[in-house]
């Protein structure tokens, strides 16, 4: 198996909010606006990267704050 035939791993809020450079409570505000992709495993969320980058690369991202 090569690792383009491996799923993409699910990561947490941590992550995100690294990867993003916004902080865990953006993220936290973004989830309770239901505005950023994310699925809830038990009282955990977590997050795939490559729909995180859709989300901010199709502008959607962008709308929150123009919103608030």
């Amino acid at each position: 198996m090569s690792i383009v035939d491996e799923p993409e791993k699910w990561v947490n809020l941590e992550i995100v909010a690294d990867h993003t450079g916004l902080s865990k409570d953006t993220i936290r505000s973004y989830i309770r606006k239901d505005a950023i992709p994310y699925y809830r495993i038990g009282k955990q969320y977590k997050f795939k990267l490559s729909e995180i980058d859709d989300w901010i690369i199709s502008g959607k991202s962008a709308n929150i704050e123009a919103n608030n």
